[in-house]
């Protein structure tokens, strides 16, 4: 007997009753890739999430035969969020909402110094470093780099 797996990913817009979901999938997310963050600076993130970042952009997510497994965030012309479920990293998510983002007129996305898979992702997408930041946008010890295609 040979059973065929066959994936039905689509990018969906998100809403409010959406929130839950994508605070776990960037819980997952940055526990994977974003090991520099202090506990308290990812709990000040997370708490943030809900009532200040997630009403500020445009927010699509993958979904995968039912499952949302990632998640990209918009604003004007810049990318301001990206995450993937952490046991889904690798599989051509985070492709699929770049490509989107772009084919939507992003150009811009700022990325962690401290994540350089997040750059190397990036600067294969044809994104390249224009300025570098020391700090966050909220003044912390992250230095922040700036890219533009």
């Amino acid at each position: 007997m040979i059973f065929i797996y066959i994936c039905i990913m689509k990018i969906i817009k998100c809403g409010k009753d959406d929130y839950s979901i994508l605070v776990g999938i960037w819980e997952r997310s940055v526990r994977a890739t974003h090991k520099f963050l202090s506990q308290a600076v990812f709990n000040e993130i997370k708490a943030s999430l809900e009532p200040l970042y997630f009403p500020n952009v445009d927010l699509y997510a993958v979904d995968d035969n039912g499952v949302l497994v990632g998640f990209i965030g918009l604003r004007s012309d810049t990318i301001e969020m990206l995450f993937i479920d952490s046991d889904r990293r690798n599989q051509g998510y985070g492709s699929a909402l770049t490509d989107f983002a772009i084919q939507k007129g992003a150009t811009k996305v700022d990325v962690n110094e401290q994540n350089p898979s997040a750059l190397n992702f990036y600067t294969a997408k044809g994104f390249r470093i224009i300025s570098r930041d020391e700090t966050d946008d909220a003044g912390r010890p992250y230095p922040i780099l700036h890219l533009s295609l």
